[in-house]
This record gives structure tokens, sequence and C-alpha cells, in this order.
């Protein structure tokens, strides 16, 4: 008799503290928005790496497994379905559908050894655009030189750049400086361009990189270049905008929020882009307004410490 209620509590009464975890991560994961975000910014932090929290479900699982636990059991299809919901459809095959434009967009690196390879992967799949972040003056010339064949068009301004088949207009530099920062930083542009389907908007842009230390998850500077962004977004008269960047975090952090409200989330995989010899997070982004970004993908690894993000852009009518 001892032997049967204890072979029946082996799927009923135990397994507690892998069912409780398992409605932890699935509350992380259902509810990351409520987390607080002071002191030290814990919710932009677990937002940037949020994907990965489904990989709890596995040893959860196996705990409830081993424990023989029916609570857990259960318990464990709450994180499955939270994550499937919000990053199922990364997992869901690309619109075979022509695009309109394909863009390329990559922050090269300051400390790039092979800009002239670099350009030659990025060309490779013939993209209409071609954005790049983290231009050095040594290295600018080299690039120039690479895809002056194929983009007779281009603007650079600070350290980002814009290269276009297509072309170019009314280019100027986008402030997005913090606070604080040299006023020789500049790191935005904005230029039209003229495609066969009509004018779109496009904007070049590097926020700030963030730091995790003693005080927390320093994201400050970028938080507030991504609002000066977003109000740069907010003000553009034209209808159809791309924005081509690296935004030193995931569309999931509240940190940018105020540009991912101007934009469309984009369709396709995860892409990781960042650190492009373990790739954990896409920071890189190709969005829209008015287009939808679709079959988003990394490139091959050049000599920068991100991989390149290509996607397949269709522009809504005008």
């Amino acid at each position: 008799m001892v032997e049967r209620v204890g072979g029946g509590a082996g799927w009923g009464a135990r397994g507690r503290v892998p069912a409780a975890l398992a409605v932890l991560t699935a509350g992380l994961l259902a509810f990351h928005g409520a987390v607080p975000n002071s002191p030290g910014r814990p919710g932009s932090l677990l937002e940037a790496f949020l994907p990965w929290l489904g990989l709890a479900v596995v040893p959860l699982l196996a705990a409830a497994l081993v424990r023989r636990s029916a609570l857990a059991l259960v318990a464990v299809l709450l994180p499955a379905t939270a994550w499937s919901f919000l990053f199922g459809a990364m997992l869901l095959p690309a619109d075979p559908g022509a695009p309109d434009l394909v863009v390329v967009q990559h922050n090269v690196s300051d400390e790039n050894a092979d800009p002239a390879g670099t350009a030659r992967t990025l060309t490779a799949p013939a993209p209409d655009l071609v954005a790049l972040e983290e231009l050095t003056p040594s290295a600018l010339p080299v690039y120039e030189a690479a895809l002056a064949g194929r983009y007779p068009y281009h603007v650079v301004e600070g350290t980002v750049g814009l290269w276009s088949k297509h072309p170019l207009a009314d280019t100027r530099r986008t402030d997005i400086r913090p606070r604080g920062f040299d006023e020789g930083w500049n790191r935005g542009l904005r230029a039209t361009v003229r495609t066969p389907r009509g004018e779109v908007a496009v904007y070049v842009a590097h926020l700030p990189s963030v730091r995790l230390g003693p005080a927390g998850f320093g994201s400050g500077p970028r938080d507030e270049s991504a609002r000066m962004l977003g109000a740069a977004l907010a003000a553009e008269p034209l209808e159809r905008v791309i924005l081509l960047g690296d935004l030193n975090s995931t569309l999931d952090d509240r940190g940018l929020a105020p540009v991912t409200s101007r934009t469309g989330a984009p369709r396709g995989g995860f892409a990781f882009s960042w650190p492009a010899s373990f790739p954990l997070s896409r920071i890189d982004h190709v969005l829209a307004r008015s287009a939808a970004v679709r079959d988003v993908r990394t490139l091959s690894a050049t000599g920068s410490d991100h991989l390149p993000v290509l996607a397949r852009v269709t522009l809504d009518p005008p």
C-alpha cells in the first residue's frame, strides 16, 4: 500500500520545483515588459536575449521526466507555448515572392583588416542597397572603389554610409548624438532613394553601444539616441521608410521602442548577427514603414565582429 501511494505521488505531487521554475520562465517570456528597468535596466537585459530563454524548456522537461511529475510536465507546456507565440513565426519558411528591393546592412568594424574582401561578400547577392557602419577614414576609399562599379550613387555621413543602384536625393545627416558625446560623433544619415516603385526614405543609423557592468546594463546613451531616431522617423514626410542599422539590441528591448513603434516587425528567421564568432543576438536590423521586410538572413563572416544581414523588402503601393 505504501509503495502504491509513493508511486502515485511520483506523477502527481512531485516536481513542484521544476513546475515553479517553468511557471516563472513562462511569466518572464509572456510578461517581460513587467520586469522593472531600474536600477540597472534588468528588463532591457532580459529582452536583449529573450529568445534564448526558451532553452530553459529542455532541462525543465528533463527534470519533469526524471521526477515523474505530471504537474511539472503540464507546467513545462507554459513556457513552450509562450516561446512559440513570441518566436514560432521565425521558424516558418520565407515568403517566396519577388521583392522590390534587396538590402544588405553591415557594421563593418573599425578594426576590419580586409575591407575589399568585405565588400565582395556584401555585393555577392547583388543587393539594391548596401548600408555600412563603423567606416574609418582609411577604409572608406577601399569601400568606395570596390562598390563604385555596381553602386553609382552613395552618401557618407561620419562613420555611416549608403550605396545604391538607384538615384539618391535629399541626403543629409540625421542627428542622433546623445548629450555629452563629442560633436564629431556622427552615426546617422537620411536619403531619398528613387526606386522604380517610387521614392523611399532610407535611414542608416548606428546607435551607441551598451555595457554590462557592476551598475547593470548601461544602455542610457543608446536609449537616448533611439528616442532621437524615433523622432526623426516620426517627422519623416515620405510614407515609405526603410531603416538600416546597428541598433545595439534586439527588437524586444524596450529601449528601442521609440524606433520599433514607428516601423513594422520584420518577417523571417532569427538571423543572429553578433558576435560573428558565435552569434547570440540580432542587433543589426532592417526595419520599414509602409513596406514588408521578409526573408531576413545573415551572410558569410567578414573581417568584422558582426555578420552582415540581408533582407528582401516589398514596398506598399504609393
